[in-house]
């Protein structure tokens, strides 16, 4: 039989799909650290990003070490932490993915933060805005669809590479790679290939789905920002 054959009986087989090796407890493993890895670099790197925004200073060198970051390579990180008093398994690839994910996430949202239309920003201001209601009722609220595609980016990247998680203890898909390479089993090695590229396919669309509901055409947004202008000046102040 071919490899593909062989790919595809091994995914079909019953036996594949139960247990704690099995693909549902494998899957659940690999979008357990995704998500938590995403939802840590969303906690860091949003706030960071939004204030710098928001301020106009200090968010180019920001970004740019945070880019910077970026030439580390995850394996290689995977494998110092491991060694650390953080210790082998899923907590070091948890770290190890925030770290890689935090870049997208920063460098959009302070661009969207940072490029909202200065006329929209000072019609505020001249409204009676404070900053902090600038921040959070107007700037942000445009900045959405480049934070989206941010999270977007991110996403796509940690399903891919959360996989490494298995090399260092963890769990996840990875496993599957792994275990087939230490088997001697190309049809799980594949396997495993194609159930973490299926994921990431699935994460790609659903994000792209709200990354295109969260952009509005031109004079979509010029409504919208109209809209939170409007509605902040008949808020209460906070």
């Amino acid at each position: 039989m071919s490899i593909a054959a062989d790919t595809v009986a091994w995914l079909v087989d019953p036996a594949h799909w139960s247990g704690v090796d099995g693909v549902p407890h494998r899957l659940g493993e690999h979008v357990a650290v995704t998500g938590v890895s995403v939802a840590l670099a969303c906690l860091i790197a949003l706030p960071i990003a939004f204030l710098l925004g928001h301020l106009g200073r200090g968010g180019s060198v920001v970004v740019n070490l945070s880019n910077a970051s970026r030439a580390v390579p995850t394996f290689g990180l995977l494998i110092l932490l491991a060694v650390t008093p953080i210790g082998f398994g899923n907590r070091a690839a948890v770290v190890a993915l925030t770290l890689f994910a935090i870049p997208p996430l920063l460098t959009n949202a302070y661009i969207g933060v940072r490029d909202v239309d200065p006329e929209v920003r000072e019609a505020a201001r001249g409204m009676g805005m404070t900053g902090r209601q600038l921040l959070r009722r107007v700037e942000v609220p445009l900045a959405l669809p480049l934070v989206a595609a941010g999270l977007r980016t991110a996403s796509v990247q940690v399903v891919a590479t959360a996989t490494l998680a298995a090399y260092v203890g963890g769990g996840g898909l990875g496993r599957l790679i792994a275990d087939g390479f230490g088997r001697g089993d190309p049809a799980m090695t594949a396997a495993g290939g194609v159930l973490v590229a299926v994921l990431a396919l699935i994460v790609e669309l659903a994000l792209a789905l709200l990354q295109r509901r969260l952009t509005p055409g031109q004079d979509a947004r010029r409504k919208r920002a109209k809209r939170i202008s409007s509605a902040t000046v008949a808020a209460p102040q906070a």
